[in-house]
């Protein structure tokens, strides 16, 4: 893992069924997320915020609500993120909503093929975001990020970068799951994905999880993790505007971050949908913040 990181702020909502998500990058910076990451010895770069369209939070036009806004925040999120890869520094990406991740993971993807490196991605959701226009009525684009990155959806976004479709479909393992809509849980099911469903925590515990979502992992893999902030149970993270129950406790969500640390893979992170105005003073920030030193290594006792 590399020691430098660049904080890239997206401020946008664009993609979200409430407002507020476009305040996280400054609650994150408010929490200190840059002043925990130096005092594990990191080189941190505050970028500052990426600019884009302003959210007209108007309905859906043909399935899909503020399209082309979407497009144009992903574009900037993409150019930003592969930047900071092509320098050598780890992005980390203060969203903002979880759309955002199709430039994200698309800026890693491009980056992955261009070093001839392989690429593993896990998505830290209380959703599978595997939606399409047809089978959600709200038309919010942050419910299918992953449908566009695996090819399934509009040709603005999963032909972002060109490549289609950005990622393969083994590629992404999603964690924490437990909210799907009907018709895609037959879509996840088609495709394939690799779901470790809460119900699959609950049964086989986080350890067993994670050590087979890690599995496989060498020095040519590049690890992304996309952590949108509603993978946490609500009791310890209200601060989003999409609440699922049942998500990991504190102990669950610290021994899942802990393990990525321990691959020493991590090569770029999103931290996605943190919504201060369902916050109380800040906590979810401040939780979120707890949880990213330890994906970057903070431990109780020293560790081989």
């Amino acid at each position: 893992m590399t020691r430098a990181i660049a904080l890239i702020g997206a401020p946008t909502d664009i993609g979200a069924g409430h407002r507020g998500a476009s305040m996280g990058p400054e609650a994150l910076r408010v929490a200190g997320i840059a002043a925990a990451l130096t005092a594990h010895g990191f080189d941190v770069e505050d970028r500052g915020n990426l600019i884009g369209p302003v959210n007209p939070w108007q309905p859906p036009v043909a399935g899909y609500r503020h399209l082309d806004e979407v497009v144009a925040w992903n574009r900037v999120t993409m150019e930003a993120v592969h930047a900071a890869l092509v320098e050598g520094r780890l992005p980390i990406l203060l969203g903002g909503d979880h759309s955002l991740a199709v430039g994200s993971i698309g800026a890693v993807a491009r980056h992955c093929r261009e070093q001839g490196r392989k690429l593993r991605i896990l998505w830290l959701d209380a959703h599978a975001d595997f939606n399409t226009s047809t089978l959600t009525p709200s038309g919010n684009l942050h419910g299918m990020p992953v449908a566009c990155l695996c090819g399934v959806g509009p040709e603005g976004l999963t032909h972002l970068d060109g490549r289609v479709p950005a990622i393969t479909r083994d590629q992404i393992h999603q964690i924490g799951v437990r909210s799907v809509d009907a018709g895609e849980k037959r879509l996840v099911h088609e495709a394939g994905l690799e779901v470790y469903d809460m119900r699959y925590i609950d049964e086989i515990g986080m350890r067993k999880v994670m050590l087979e979502a890690l599995a496989d992992l060498d020095d040519d893999t590049h690890l992304h993790v996309s952590f949108d902030v509603d993978f946490l149970d609500p009791e310890i993270a209200p601060g989003v505007g999409t609440t699922v129950p049942g998500g990991p406790n504190y102990r669950e969500a610290q021994l899942c971050m802990e393990m990525i640390a321990d691959t020493g893979r991590l090569g770029s992170l999103d931290i996605v949908e943190l919504n201060p105005a369902f916050d109380h003073k800040n906590q979810t920030a401040e939780l979120a913040v707890d949880l990213v030193e330890s994906l970057f290594g903070k431990s109780t006792l020293m560790r081989d």
